[in-house]
């Protein structure tokens, strides 16, 4: 969901940097042949992913949620000379998919593609990450944010799509809701947790920024 008028994002979209031909074609794909492709990060949330890597110049990335892989492609863009961007997904389906589009935009030997349980995977990589981005089953954020902290850099940034949840984070009766109980937990955990510092960017769908200190 994006909070923003239609009028004010294309706005937006106008005085940023443009979307690169094969993100382009990413998007339009993405629309054309795969399921919920509200999922995709598209331009805007890409445009912020690349340049937060772009300002972070990272030697390793951990993405959970690969999807399509617009977001990956992003990130990736800012990794340091010899860099590594690995990327975690539960569905198969969409391997191929984002692989060819990793081809198409010359990081195939940059990003590292990891078909199955997140939960599983992540104590397998035996990686320090300077940069996380969270964006799989709200249920596990929390879960997700902890296995990523004791990876991750001091200094390093671990970031986390959804947080606003539609603005169903505001809903008293929260509890009905597995996914929307996850995301509560995870912003009030965030916001307590003495080993960061962040920010929750009201932007799209929200985005959780946290800095480890």
């Amino acid at each position: 969901m994006n909070f923003l008028p239609p009028e004010i994002e294309r706005y937006a979209e106008s005085i940023s940097s443009p979307e690169s031909g094969v993100l382009k074609k990413l998007n339009r794909d993405t629309h054309a042949k795969v399921l919920r492709p509200r999922m995709l990060s598209g331009h805007l949330q890409g445009n912020l992913l690349e340049l937060i890597s772009c300002m972070i110049r990272p030697s390793r990335i951990l993405e959970v949620g690969t999807y399509t892989g617009y977001s990956a492609i992003c990130m990736a863009r800012g990794l340091k000379a010899g860099g590594r961007l690995h990327t975690i997904d539960h569905n198969p389906e969409l391997e191929d998919f984002a692989r060819e589009y990793f081809v198409r935009a010359g990081l195939q030997n940059s990003i590292v593609q990891h078909i199955g349980e997140a939960l599983d995977l992540i104590p397998t990589l035996d990686e320090t990450f300077d940069l996380a981005f969270i964006d799989a089953d709200k249920e596990n954020y929390i879960t997700y944010f902890d296995m990523i902290y004791e990876k991750t850099s001091s200094g390093g940034v671990i970031l986390a799509d959804n947080v606003l949840w539609s603005g169903k984070v505001l809903q008293k009766d929260a509890g009905n809701d597995p996914e929307t109980e996850g995301i509560v937990r995870f912003n009030e955990y965030v916001k307590n947790h003495s080993g960061i510092r962040n920010l929750l960017l009201p932007f799209r769908d929200g985005l959780m920024i946290s800095q480890k200190i």
